[in-house]
């Protein structure tokens, strides 16, 4: 029962993970994947989906390939928003709950190293083109592991949280046709 409780903690603290910067992270990512079209017809999550699809899903998130190529318009872009949001994924960090939960925490160490990289820089509009590879291969690395975490998110929503469900595939970041309004 008591673990039960620390699972079900657990699952609120990354729901709000997505709320607030994951599921934004990944539009700010998936905007700069060459291979967006690939992975939206992998990952565009429906409500018919069974067990078996998401553990497709899971194996293409892990085993994908990740390319991004961000200019320095979008590592600005990218660098103000997680700045803007460093203050919540400091919490989210110190919370003893995400102790038990190493992808996460090792998702977060991802989103955090990637800021320090950014914040590192004098002036990002001076980026190098090796800053901005560099950049970029951090910029992977988060986005390989939220899309990870995004997946079991779903089929936890999926399985527990219909109403959450429903609102999560309409704002799936990997799906451009993808849209919260209901018809």
């Amino acid at each position: 029962m008591e673990k039960s409780s620390r699972l079900e903690k657990l699952n609120i603290l990354i729901g709000t993970f997505f709320s607030e910067t994951g599921t934004k992270s990944l539009k700010y990512f998936s905007k700069i994947d060459s291979l967006i079209d690939e992975i939206g017809s992998k990952l565009k999550v429906t409500d018919s989906w069974s067990d078996e699809d998401f553990k497709n899903a899971l194996n293409y998130a892990k085993d994908r390939d990740y390319t991004l190529n961000a200019s320095k318009e979008d590592i600005i872009e990218i660098y103000e928003f997680l700045s803007k949001n460093k203050e919540f994924l400091m919490r989210l960090l110190e919370n003893p709950n995400l102790m038990e939960h190493e992808h996460f925490t090792e998702l977060l160490r991802a989103v955090f190293h990637l800021l320090e990289e950014l914040e590192s820089r004098e002036n990002l509009h001076e980026s190098s083109d090796n800053d901005i590879m560099h950049l970029n291969g951090d910029m992977v690395r988060s986005y390989r592991l939220i899309t990870i975490e995004w997946v079991n998110y779903m089929k936890y929503l999926k399985n527990n949280y219909p109403y959450l469900f429903s609102l999560a595939m309409r704002r799936n970041p990997f799906d451009k046709s993808a849209k919260t309004s209901l018809k």
